[in-house]
């Protein structure tokens, strides 16, 4: 597009618009796949070092492997938050795929070869991170890139609106109610891991994501099996 005000004009249009059932970030992430050339964007919040969730995809396959990055603990949106930079990767099939073991072959298994991450980030507060895949190869272009920093500009701001009591936009119920009830049973089913295997809380969440990835499921999953009791990981019977 490289026309940085339409762009953010009809970004923040989207995310005012409260008609359908798709939330706005949603929305935001559909506009972002219409107005860049890549295949699929996400948007993830990271509540802390250890939690990481999307709230915001333009499809569910995009939506299952950002979510796949918190279930392995690596991937570009790992990278970009933690290294406050973007990880722009022109072909996960070359070198630089191998710096993700697991993720990657899971991305190019869906039938994607470029991925893109951007930090979002507010000074030194870190709110997640902007995923953009492509199926074809390449880096990405001045403009285009251009374009994603101005997604990055409107996703961040949005994402510090929410986390203020008083926010003054038309932000309130961006982030969908799921993302609070995905912390908990994150959370809950850390401590009674802690519990069952008498170990810290970093252990017991790597102990989570291993189960999860063995067993084909995304953290969340996981974590909603152990608090129902549908799960145990010390080897006793479930209930």
């Amino acid at each position: 597009m490289s026309d940085p005000g339409r762009l953010r004009r009809e970004l923040l249009s989207l995310l005012a618009d409260q008609s359908g059932d798709a939330s706005s970030l949603d929305r935001l992430c559909v506009g972002v796949v219409s107005a860049l050339p890549v295949d699929g964007a996400s948007i993830a919040v990271t509540s802390d070092a250890a939690v990481r969730v999307y709230v915001g995809a333009s499809d569910p396959i995009t939506a299952r492997l950002d979510d796949l990055q918190f279930t392995l603990g690596e991937g570009p949106g790992w990278d970009a938050v933690h290294d406050r930079r973007p990880v722009l990767v022109a072909d996960l099939a070359g070198p630089s795929g191998c710096r993700w073991p697991m993720f990657a072959p899971a991305v190019l298994a869906a039938g994607f070869r470029a991925v893109f991450a951007f930090p979002l980030q507010i000074g030194a507060i870190r709110l997640g991170a902007l995923g953009l895949l492509r199926a074809r190869p390449g880096p990405l272009g001045d403009d285009t890139l251009a374009d994603a920093l101005v997604v990055v500009d409107v996703a961040a701001l949005t994402l510090l609106d929410t986390r203020m009591d008083d926010p003054p936009g038309p932000s309130p119920g961006l982030l969908p109610d799921a993302l609070g009830l995905y912390r908990a049973e994150v959370h809950q089913a850390t401590g009674m891991l802690m519990v069952q295997l008498g170990v810290g809380a970093q252990e017991a969440l790597v102990r989570l994501r291993a189960h999860a990835y063995a067993a084909g499921q995304t953290v969340d999953e996981a974590a909603r099996d152990l608090v129902a009791r549908r799960l145990r990981l010390d080897g006793g019977p479930p209930g």
